[in-house]
């Protein structure tokens, strides 16, 4: 919810400065799109596509974030947008000693760095809402510091009031897709993303769900040194995920099997997801035996209902039975919800289901080369979309969408051959609406989330 005591979030001198700059960008961008729309013909794609994507790099932070999230969604851009918007680089560049010495200053009082034996000048990590420093603790635990950048919820602020103009222009470019919802849901939980308080929240919630997944590691907050805006957690030691694509066969489907049950025994036993599962945010032990999982900022809990729908679409499609199908868009809220509507999403969701409903072992793509993947579904599906007047995509279904395609990206990557219906099926064993949102209410109370 948008704390309007937050002193940092109302930071009036910084949202103004910050609008201003935004608003020039994106006024450019938007005149290209007018021009080109006049007179680029055939390359007016990507002519918008670049200068949307100049008008954001220069924007830096949250704003860019959002538009690699809109390209992350594979259903809602054309192919020269989401190429331009994924190239956009996450991370900003970290903050200078001086820097972080008054950031810490002001979350752990002016002797904060007694409260370390050390701690490392350099980040380890840099991205669009902090950086992570290694520290030890005074009894010599490894820990990693996680701050967040200066004024970022007066930036956060900003960059949603500039999100319609994003918005509007995807919507005339994406013609068939209405992506008023997405916005909605992208706010929320770029928000929520804002509040360390909230992800050590989810540390504990996640540390719960997982617990009888085996070789899973998740860092263990202290609570004495993390405020609002300062996350620290114990150290976890790996390698990441890109230092195994070339293992044996065997490492790298243990390597997929461990994410796959890391990431779908939440989803199938609370209904809650890790709504970011990209590359960097897992690493794994020397011996490859242990996953571990981090940055748990943005998490999504789903009505146990939303659930039901994803099982029930891929029963339904796995049947071809049009009742159980249709009652899985309604139970996800799609509309309108027309026969051929209907039909054209299927498309894409016999596209995403295609591993769960081969009962084999397979890989993801299946013979498919990984350049081509999903794009001639993606290709068709919009273009009956278009015909159509705009499907309003829920927003729940915004991050699951985007989660699953980016767990199967780590499939991808390491070339896994695994039965994914049959770890599906075993991470939904039991699933009962009722069971679930008893499981989901008890957690999330444990976890001082309700």
């Amino acid at each position: 919810m948008n704390d309007t005591r937050d002193p940092e979030r109302n930071r009036f001198s910084a949202r103004l400065g910050r609008t201003a700059k935004l608003g020039a960008n994106l006024s450019g961008a938007a005149a290209t799109y007018g021009a080109a729309r006049l007179f680029g013909g055939d390359q007016a794609d990507a002519q918008i596509a670049a200068a949307l994507k100049l008008a954001l790099g220069r924007s830096k932070g949250p704003l860019m974030k959002i538009a690699q999230m809109l390209a992350s969604i594979p259903d809602l851009l054309p192919p020269e947008y989401a190429r331009e918007m994924g190239s956009l680089m996450a991370n900003a560049p970290a903050m200078g000693w001086p820097f972080v010495q008054r950031r810490m200053r002001a979350e752990l009082g002016a002797d904060w760095q007694a409260k370390f034996t050390s701690f490392e000048h350099e980040a380890a990590a840099a991205a669009s809402l902090g950086q992570v420093h290694r520290a030890v603790s005074l009894e010599g635990r490894t820990l990693a510091c996680k701050l967040q950048y200066s004024d970022m919820a007066s930036a956060v602020e900003s960059d949603l009031g500039q999100l319609h103009i994003v918005l509007g222009m995807v919507k005339r470019v994406g013609k068939g897709v209405d992506p008023s919802e997405i916005g909605q849901e992208m706010a929320e939980r770029l928000r929520e993303e804002l509040d360390y308080e909230r992800e050590r929240k989810h540390l504990a919630l996640f540390k719960r769900m997982l617990e009888s997944v085996e070789h899973v590691a998740l860092p263990e907050p202290v609570a004495e040194l993390s405020t609002k805006r300062l996350l620290t957690m114990s150290w976890l030691d790996g390698k990441p995920l890109k230092f195994f694509l070339d293992a044996p066969l065997e490492v790298r489907n243990r390597i997929a099997t461990l994410l796959f049950r890391a990431w779908w025994t939440p989803v199938g036993q609370y209904g809650i997801i890790h709504g970011d599962p990209h590359l960097g945010n897992y690493s794994l032990s020397e011996d490859a035996a242990q996953l571990n999982l981090m940055d748990f900022g943005c998490v999504r809990v789903f009505p146990p209902r939303f659930i039901q729908g994803v099982i029930k679409l891929r029963e339904g499609l796995e049947k071809d039975d049009r009742a159980l199908i249709e009652e899985a868009y309604t139970l996800w809220g799609f509309t309108p919800l027309r026969p051929e509507i209907i039909d054209t999403l299927n498309i894409w969701a016999r596209f995403l289901y295609a591993p769960l409903l081969d009962r084999r072992v397979r890989a993801v793509t299946d013979g498919v080369e990984p350049s081509a993947y999903g794009r001639r579904e993606i290709r068709e599906m919009k273009q009956k979309l278009f015909a159509y007047e705009a499907v309003t995509i829920p927003r729940e279904f915004v991050y699951l969408d985007r989660a699953v395609i980016g767990l199967g990206a780590a499939f991808l990557h390491l070339k896994a051959e695994l039965n994914f219906a049959e770890l599906f099926d075993q991470c939904i064993a039991g699933f009962s609406v009722d069971a679930v949102s008893a499981r989901q209410s008890a957690a999330l109370q444990d976890a001082g989330l309700t």
